[in-house]
Protein backbone atom coordinates (compact mmCIF):
# COMPACT_ATOMS: atom_id res chain seq x y z
CA UNK A 1 0.00 0.00 0.00
CA UNK A 2 3.12 2.72 0.52
CA UNK A 3 3.40 2.51 -3.20
CA UNK A 4 -0.36 2.88 -3.77
CA UNK A 5 -0.22 6.22 -1.21
CA UNK A 6 2.34 7.47 -2.99
CA UNK A 7 0.70 7.05 -6.53
CA UNK A 8 -1.73 8.99 -5.03
CA UNK A 9 0.37 11.91 -3.44
CA UNK A 10 1.58 12.69 -6.76
CA UNK A 11 -1.39 12.81 -8.50
CA UNK A 12 -2.60 15.11 -5.66
CA UNK A 13 0.27 17.21 -6.20
CA UNK A 14 -0.26 17.08 -9.73
CA UNK A 15 -3.75 18.47 -9.74
CA UNK A 16 -2.68 20.68 -7.76
CA UNK A 17 -0.52 22.26 -9.80
CA UNK A 18 -3.14 21.61 -13.04
CA UNK A 19 -5.69 23.86 -11.37
CA UNK A 20 -3.10 26.70 -10.39
CA UNK A 21 -1.59 26.19 -14.38
CA UNK A 22 -4.92 26.26 -15.38
CA UNK A 23 -6.13 29.73 -13.40
CA UNK A 24 -2.93 31.31 -14.72
CA UNK A 25 -3.68 30.02 -18.72
CA UNK A 26 -7.05 31.41 -18.24
CA UNK A 27 -5.59 34.40 -16.82
CA UNK A 28 -3.80 35.42 -18.73
CA UNK A 29 -5.94 35.13 -21.75
CA UNK A 30 -4.44 31.68 -23.30
CA UNK A 31 -7.20 29.74 -23.08
CA UNK A 32 -7.97 29.55 -27.27
CA UNK A 33 -4.02 29.80 -28.01
CA UNK A 34 -4.39 26.65 -29.65
CA UNK A 35 -8.68 26.59 -31.48
CA UNK A 36 -8.58 23.46 -31.84
CA UNK A 37 -8.24 20.09 -29.49
CA UNK A 38 -6.75 17.99 -28.53
CA UNK A 39 -3.89 18.90 -30.36
CA UNK A 40 -2.97 22.61 -31.79
CA UNK A 41 -3.64 22.58 -35.61
CA UNK A 42 -3.57 19.31 -36.02
CA UNK A 43 -0.17 19.02 -34.57
CA UNK A 44 1.21 17.63 -30.96
CA UNK A 45 3.00 20.57 -29.96
CA UNK A 46 2.84 24.17 -31.01
CA UNK A 47 6.69 23.90 -32.62
CA UNK A 48 5.08 21.86 -35.21
CA UNK A 49 2.06 24.33 -35.57
CA UNK A 50 4.38 27.25 -35.55
CA UNK A 51 4.02 27.87 -39.09
CA UNK A 52 0.25 27.99 -38.71
CA UNK A 53 -0.07 29.81 -35.36
CA UNK A 54 2.66 32.81 -36.35
CA UNK A 55 0.02 33.15 -39.85
CA UNK A 56 -2.90 33.41 -37.63
CA UNK A 57 -1.44 35.84 -34.94
CA UNK A 58 -0.12 38.05 -38.37
CA UNK A 59 -3.74 38.31 -39.62
CA UNK A 60 -4.73 39.39 -35.90
CA UNK A 61 -1.99 40.53 -33.96
CA UNK A 62 -4.92 41.37 -31.04
CA UNK A 63 -6.41 37.90 -31.14
CA UNK A 64 -6.43 35.22 -28.68
CA UNK A 65 -3.30 32.92 -31.10
CA UNK A 66 -0.10 33.59 -30.72
CA UNK A 67 3.29 31.17 -29.84
CA UNK A 68 3.31 32.10 -26.23
CA UNK A 69 -0.08 30.99 -25.61
CA UNK A 70 0.14 28.14 -28.02
CA UNK A 71 2.88 27.07 -25.39
CA UNK A 72 0.86 27.98 -22.03
CA UNK A 73 -2.74 25.82 -23.63
CA UNK A 74 -0.37 22.78 -24.88
CA UNK A 75 1.39 22.60 -21.52
CA UNK A 76 -1.59 22.82 -19.46
CA UNK A 77 -3.06 19.91 -21.91
CA UNK A 78 -0.11 18.05 -21.20
CA UNK A 79 -0.13 18.49 -17.24
CA UNK A 80 -3.72 17.61 -17.57
CA UNK A 81 -2.82 14.03 -19.21
CA UNK A 82 -0.37 13.27 -17.24
CA UNK A 83 -2.67 13.18 -14.08
CA UNK A 84 -5.57 11.49 -16.02
CA UNK A 85 -2.70 8.71 -16.74
CA UNK A 86 -2.35 8.69 -13.37
CA UNK A 87 -5.41 8.56 -11.94
CA UNK A 88 -6.20 5.63 -14.31
CA UNK A 89 -3.07 3.52 -12.71
CA UNK A 90 -4.33 4.89 -9.33
CA UNK A 91 -8.47 3.13 -9.79
CA UNK A 92 -6.35 -0.25 -11.43
CA UNK A 93 -3.94 -0.28 -8.43
CA UNK A 94 -7.48 0.11 -5.97
CA UNK A 95 -9.40 -2.37 -7.55
CA UNK A 96 -6.62 -5.04 -7.57
CA UNK A 97 -5.86 -4.23 -3.86
CA UNK A 98 -9.63 -3.96 -3.25
CA UNK A 99 -9.28 -6.06 0.01
CA UNK A 100 -6.77 -3.42 1.74
CA UNK A 101 -7.94 -1.53 4.16
CA UNK A 102 -7.56 2.26 2.56
CA UNK A 103 -7.60 1.02 -0.90
CA UNK A 104 -11.18 2.80 -1.83
CA UNK A 105 -11.42 1.20 -5.43
CA UNK A 106 -15.50 2.48 -5.78
CA UNK A 107 -14.06 5.95 -5.02
CA UNK A 108 -11.14 5.57 -7.22
CA UNK A 109 -13.34 4.58 -10.06
CA UNK A 110 -15.47 7.79 -9.41
CA UNK A 111 -12.93 9.80 -9.60
CA UNK A 112 -11.87 7.91 -13.06
CA UNK A 113 -15.26 9.05 -14.32
CA UNK A 114 -14.90 12.41 -13.46
CA UNK A 115 -11.31 12.89 -15.41
CA UNK A 116 -13.07 12.07 -18.25
CA UNK A 117 -16.03 13.69 -17.85
CA UNK A 118 -13.00 16.64 -17.18
CA UNK A 119 -11.61 16.06 -20.37
CA UNK A 120 -14.70 16.59 -22.51
CA UNK A 121 -15.62 19.77 -20.67
CA UNK A 122 -11.58 20.83 -21.37
CA UNK A 123 -12.46 20.23 -25.28
CA UNK A 124 -15.95 21.95 -25.15
CA UNK A 125 -14.23 25.29 -24.10
CA UNK A 126 -12.12 25.00 -26.75
CA UNK A 127 -14.86 24.52 -29.18
CA UNK A 128 -17.01 26.40 -27.69
CA UNK A 129 -15.13 29.67 -27.83
CA UNK A 130 -15.10 29.60 -23.72
CA UNK A 131 -18.57 29.79 -23.14
CA UNK A 132 -18.54 30.94 -19.10
CA UNK A 133 -20.80 27.88 -18.03
CA UNK A 134 -18.68 25.78 -20.27
CA UNK A 135 -15.46 27.66 -18.22
CA UNK A 136 -16.72 27.49 -15.05
CA UNK A 137 -18.14 24.15 -15.26
CA UNK A 138 -14.24 23.43 -15.93
CA UNK A 139 -12.81 25.11 -13.08
CA UNK A 140 -15.33 23.10 -10.73
CA UNK A 141 -14.27 20.10 -12.59
CA UNK A 142 -10.77 20.32 -11.66
CA UNK A 143 -11.17 21.08 -8.12
CA UNK A 144 -13.64 18.11 -7.75
CA UNK A 145 -10.85 16.18 -8.99
CA UNK A 146 -8.93 17.65 -6.37
CA UNK A 147 -11.24 17.04 -3.43
CA UNK A 148 -11.65 13.29 -4.63
CA UNK A 149 -7.43 13.04 -4.59
CA UNK A 150 -7.18 14.51 -1.14
CA UNK A 151 -10.16 12.38 0.26
CA UNK A 152 -8.46 9.32 -0.96
CA UNK A 153 -5.00 10.41 0.27
CA UNK A 154 -6.20 10.98 3.38
CA UNK A 155 -8.41 7.44 3.27
CA UNK A 156 -5.13 5.65 2.09
CA UNK A 157 -3.43 7.09 4.76
CA UNK A 158 -6.20 5.84 7.57
CA UNK A 159 -6.19 2.63 6.05
CA UNK A 160 -3.97 0.83 8.94
CA UNK A 161 -5.16 2.44 11.96
CA UNK A 162 -7.25 3.11 14.10
CA UNK A 163 -10.52 4.62 14.34
CA UNK A 164 -11.97 6.46 18.05
CA UNK A 165 -14.75 8.45 18.09
CA UNK A 166 -15.82 11.00 15.88
CA UNK A 167 -16.60 14.82 16.33
CA UNK A 168 -19.78 16.10 17.79
CA UNK A 169 -22.89 16.13 15.27
CA UNK A 170 -23.19 19.72 15.63
CA UNK A 171 -19.43 20.33 14.80
CA UNK A 172 -20.15 17.74 11.86
CA UNK A 173 -23.21 19.93 10.16
CA UNK A 174 -20.95 22.98 10.84
CA UNK A 175 -18.37 21.48 8.77
CA UNK A 176 -20.73 20.66 6.07
CA UNK A 177 -22.45 23.99 6.04
CA UNK A 178 -18.91 25.47 5.93
CA UNK A 179 -18.44 23.54 2.86
CA UNK A 180 -21.30 23.57 1.08
CA UNK A 181 -21.13 27.47 1.09
CA UNK A 182 -17.09 27.18 0.06
CA UNK A 183 -18.21 25.30 -2.67
CA UNK A 184 -20.67 28.07 -3.51
CA UNK A 185 -18.85 31.16 -3.33
CA UNK A 186 -15.99 28.94 -5.75
CA UNK A 187 -18.80 28.90 -8.39
CA UNK A 188 -19.12 32.82 -7.97
CA UNK A 189 -15.42 33.24 -8.20
CA UNK A 190 -15.53 30.64 -11.16
CA UNK A 191 -18.23 33.00 -12.68
CA UNK A 192 -16.95 36.20 -11.96
CA UNK A 193 -13.49 35.10 -13.66
CA UNK A 194 -14.84 33.22 -16.38
CA UNK A 195 -17.10 36.68 -17.21
CA UNK A 196 -14.24 38.98 -17.02
CA UNK A 197 -15.95 40.94 -14.02
CA UNK A 198 -13.30 40.99 -11.48
CA UNK A 199 -12.34 44.50 -12.84
CA UNK A 200 -16.18 46.15 -12.66
CA UNK A 201 -15.44 47.12 -9.04
CA UNK A 202 -12.19 48.50 -8.30
CA UNK A 203 -12.51 49.75 -4.91
CA UNK A 204 -13.32 48.51 -1.53
CA UNK A 205 -15.43 47.81 0.16
CA UNK A 206 -17.52 49.52 -1.65
CA UNK A 207 -18.44 49.40 -5.55
CA UNK A 208 -18.24 51.76 -7.64
CA UNK A 209 -18.54 54.22 -4.73
CA UNK A 210 -21.78 52.48 -3.13
CA UNK A 211 -22.60 49.39 -0.93
CA UNK A 212 -25.29 48.75 -3.16
CA UNK A 213 -24.18 49.13 -6.73
CA UNK A 214 -26.85 49.32 -9.96
CA UNK A 215 -26.59 46.24 -11.34
CA UNK A 216 -28.52 43.26 -13.71
CA UNK A 217 -28.70 40.43 -12.02
CA UNK A 218 -31.20 38.79 -14.47
CA UNK A 219 -28.55 38.57 -17.27
CA UNK A 220 -26.07 37.74 -15.12
CA UNK A 221 -26.79 34.98 -14.21
CA UNK A 222 -28.53 33.42 -17.72
CA UNK A 223 -26.28 30.57 -17.77
CA UNK A 224 -26.70 29.87 -21.33
CA UNK A 225 -25.32 32.90 -23.22
CA UNK A 226 -22.00 33.23 -25.27
CA UNK A 227 -18.66 35.21 -23.58
CA UNK A 228 -19.61 39.23 -23.22
CA UNK A 229 -23.28 38.42 -24.64
CA UNK A 230 -26.43 38.75 -23.26
CA UNK A 231 -28.98 36.16 -23.95
CA UNK A 232 -30.22 37.67 -26.72
CA UNK A 233 -26.68 38.21 -28.18
CA UNK A 234 -26.15 41.88 -27.10
CA UNK A 235 -23.17 42.87 -25.28
CA UNK A 236 -23.27 42.37 -22.00
CA UNK A 237 -23.66 45.46 -19.82
CA UNK A 238 -21.77 46.80 -16.93
CA UNK A 239 -24.43 46.62 -14.73
CA UNK A 240 -24.56 42.48 -15.75
CA UNK A 241 -20.70 42.35 -14.83
CA UNK A 242 -21.23 44.34 -11.30
CA UNK A 243 -24.07 41.97 -10.21
CA UNK A 244 -21.78 38.59 -10.94
CA UNK A 245 -18.60 41.19 -8.87
CA UNK A 246 -20.83 41.87 -6.19
CA UNK A 247 -22.77 38.84 -6.02
CA UNK A 248 -18.76 37.13 -5.13
CA UNK A 249 -18.35 39.52 -2.60
CA UNK A 250 -21.61 39.16 -0.74
CA UNK A 251 -21.22 35.28 -1.12
CA UNK A 252 -17.41 35.96 0.37
CA UNK A 253 -19.03 37.51 3.15
CA UNK A 254 -21.24 34.78 4.27
CA UNK A 255 -18.96 31.74 3.47
CA UNK A 256 -15.82 33.42 5.65
CA UNK A 257 -18.40 34.25 8.22
CA UNK A 258 -19.49 30.12 8.31
CA UNK A 259 -15.76 29.39 7.82
CA UNK A 260 -14.20 31.64 10.61
CA UNK A 261 -16.91 29.67 12.86
CA UNK A 262 -16.24 26.86 12.54
CA UNK A 263 -12.02 27.57 12.62
CA UNK A 264 -13.10 29.03 15.99
CA UNK A 265 -15.51 25.46 17.05
CA UNK A 266 -12.16 23.64 16.04
CA UNK A 267 -10.19 25.86 18.33
CA UNK A 268 -11.67 25.47 21.08
CA UNK A 269 -10.97 21.33 20.85
CA UNK A 270 -7.66 20.31 21.78
CA UNK A 271 -8.18 17.49 19.12
CA UNK A 272 -8.80 19.42 16.61
CA UNK A 273 -6.90 23.01 17.59
CA UNK A 274 -4.53 22.29 14.72
CA UNK A 275 -7.63 21.69 12.31
CA UNK A 276 -8.74 25.19 13.18
CA UNK A 277 -5.22 27.10 12.49
CA UNK A 278 -5.09 25.45 9.28
CA UNK A 279 -8.11 26.48 8.16
CA UNK A 280 -8.13 30.28 10.02
CA UNK A 281 -4.66 30.60 8.28
CA UNK A 282 -5.98 29.43 4.97
CA UNK A 283 -8.74 31.78 5.17
CA UNK A 284 -6.93 35.03 6.19
CA UNK A 285 -4.42 34.74 2.97
CA UNK A 286 -7.63 34.23 0.44
CA UNK A 287 -9.45 37.13 1.59
CA UNK A 288 -6.61 39.01 1.93
CA UNK A 289 -5.73 38.05 -1.59
CA UNK A 290 -9.37 38.47 -2.91
CA UNK A 291 -8.98 42.17 -1.47
CA UNK A 292 -5.13 42.87 -3.01
CA UNK A 293 -6.87 42.07 -6.15
CA UNK A 294 -9.70 44.62 -5.97
CA UNK A 295 -7.61 47.23 -5.20
CA UNK A 296 -4.17 46.33 -7.04
CA UNK A 297 -6.37 46.15 -10.17
CA UNK A 298 -6.02 42.42 -10.89
CA UNK A 299 -2.42 41.61 -11.34
CA UNK A 300 -1.78 38.23 -12.96
CA UNK A 301 0.26 36.85 -9.87
CA UNK A 302 -2.17 37.65 -7.30
CA UNK A 303 -4.77 36.36 -9.42
CA UNK A 304 -3.27 33.19 -9.97
CA UNK A 305 -2.72 33.06 -6.16
CA UNK A 306 -6.06 33.67 -5.49
CA UNK A 307 -7.28 30.87 -7.34
CA UNK A 308 -4.59 28.64 -5.61
CA UNK A 309 -5.47 29.87 -2.53
CA UNK A 310 -9.52 28.47 -3.74
CA UNK A 311 -7.64 25.19 -4.24
CA UNK A 312 -5.76 25.22 -0.75
CA UNK A 313 -9.36 25.91 0.95
CA UNK A 314 -11.10 22.71 -0.80
CA UNK A 315 -7.96 20.62 0.54
CA UNK A 316 -8.41 22.10 4.49
CA UNK A 317 -11.87 21.51 4.15
CA UNK A 318 -11.54 17.91 2.82
CA UNK A 319 -9.02 17.41 5.41
CA UNK A 320 -11.37 18.79 8.27
CA UNK A 321 -14.71 16.79 7.27
CA UNK A 322 -12.57 13.78 7.07
CA UNK A 323 -11.20 14.09 10.17
CA UNK A 324 -14.43 14.29 11.61
CA UNK A 325 -15.78 11.42 10.43
CA UNK A 326 -13.52 9.63 13.33
CA UNK A 327 -10.31 11.14 14.82
CA UNK A 328 -7.65 8.77 13.56
CA UNK A 329 -4.43 7.40 16.11
CA UNK A 330 -1.72 4.91 15.12
CA UNK A 331 -3.09 1.54 16.43
CA UNK A 332 -0.16 1.40 19.34
CA UNK A 333 -1.59 4.96 20.86
CA UNK A 334 -5.00 3.61 20.80
CA UNK A 335 -4.26 0.83 23.07
CA UNK A 336 -2.25 2.37 25.28
CA UNK A 337 -5.29 4.90 25.82
CA UNK A 338 -7.64 1.06 26.26
CA UNK A 339 -9.07 1.85 29.92
CA UNK A 340 -8.68 5.26 29.49
CA UNK A 341 -12.53 7.07 29.86
CA UNK A 342 -13.50 10.65 28.71
CA UNK A 343 -11.91 10.34 25.10
CA UNK A 344 -14.93 11.53 23.60
CA UNK A 345 -14.60 15.39 26.34
CA UNK A 346 -11.95 15.84 24.23
CA UNK A 347 -14.45 17.47 21.77
CA UNK A 348 -16.02 19.18 24.67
Amino acid sequence: MTAYRRLILLALALATLVVVFGAYVRLSDAGLGCPDWPGCYGQFSPLRAAADIRETHAADPQGPVSLPKAWKEMIHRYLAATLGLLILAIALLAWRRRGAPGAAPRLAAALVGVVIFQGLLGKWTVTLLLKPAIVTAHLLGGLTTLALLAWLALHARAGAQVEVPRGPISLITLARAAFALLAVQIALGGWTSTNYAALACTDFPTCQGSLWPAADYANAFHVVRELGMTADGEVLPLAALTAIHWSHRIGALLAATVLAALAGSLLRRSVTRHLGAVLLAALAAQLALGIANVVSGLPLPLAVAHNAGAAVLVIVMVWITHSLRGVRVPASAAHRREGHAGRENSYA
